[in-house]
């Protein structure tokens, strides 16, 4: 399978600041990356030099530059071809995914989970189940969630975007003691197109993807970063200085046709 995916940032910098961008893919065993990333600020780009990349957890990049006053552009561009090896198992991953954290707050599910998934043993079944009551009960509204609301917010409000779907997924997984976290991704066939974000669980002895919108098949999914929350995963974060995102365009798609996907299969992020 092969996946051409990238995106195009404007942003405006009203006083100097650092920048760190997450929208590299992640390298993966058994996947072949052709890819390229520029920064133009003012029309002048950005020496390489002047832009580090530091590597973190689960493949994560994050690019990160100061920059003055202007107008930054920013380009990415991948072809991503091949099938990625299950992702590797770590003890610690079995600690971390189970912990509440700042957008999946597990703990205050505790019981609610229990009486809605507790009676059911098989984690293939629960993550099956819990995917199907979260995408029954939220609606899908651009623009209808703020950046600081969790899972908690998002059961009470009924409606919100991708990563509120996969907060509240990773919630519930994590409070029927499911390791579920995070992933931000290119998503073929997405729409409306951008960065997608779905849960990831471990179950039957592999990282199983989970997205609750159904608004992308599985198969053909991108990893760019992976963690608790989308903390960890944010594909821009501001230090010190002031920004305006003036305008964002992703794209994602995949040689021939798109997979068929159900909701009842297993599926890991290829």
């Amino acid at each position: 399978m092969k996946r051409d995916v990238g995106a195009e940032l404007d942003v405006e910098i009203t006083a100097p600041t650092t920048l760190e961008f997450q929208i590299a893919v992640a390298p993966q065993s058994g996947v072949e990356i052709t890819e390229s990333l520029s920064f133009v600020l003012d029309g002048k780009e950005i020496p390489s030099g002047d832009i580090k990349e530091i590597a973190g957890e689960h493949g994560n990049r994050i690019h990160t530059l100061e920059v003055a006053k202007g107008n930054l552009k920013v380009s990415y561009s991948a072809s991503v071809v091949g099938q990625a090896d299950p992702p590797p198992l770590r003890d610690i991953d079995f600690s971390t995914y189970l912990r509440p954290s700042r957008y999946a707050e597990a703990d205050k599910f505790f019981g609610f989970a229990a009486t809605e998934f507790g009676d059911l043993a098989d984690t293939a079944t629960i993550l099956e189940k819990v995917s199907s009551w979260v995408g029954s009960r939220l609606n899908y509204v651009p623009g209808s969630s703020d950046p600081i609301d969790g899972a908690a917010d998002t059961l009470l409000a009924g409606e919100g975007v991708c990563r509120d779907y996969a907060h509240l997924v990773v919630a519930l997984l994590r409070a029927v003691n499911v390791p579920a976290r995070l992933v931000s991704v290119y998503a073929p066939g997405c729409q409306p197109m951008d960065f997608h974000a779905v849960a990831e669980a471990f179950v039957d002895g592999q990282w199983r993807v989970v997205d609750a919108t159904l608004l992308a098949p599985r198969q053909c999914l991108v990893r760019i970063a992976t963690g608790r929350d989308a903390a960890d995963t944010a594909w821009l974060d501001n230090h010190k200085g002031a920004i305006t995102v003036n305008n964002m365009t992703v794209t994602a798609t995949v040689d021939g046709d798109l997979p068929r996907d159900s909701i009842d299969q297993l599926v890991s992020i290829q």
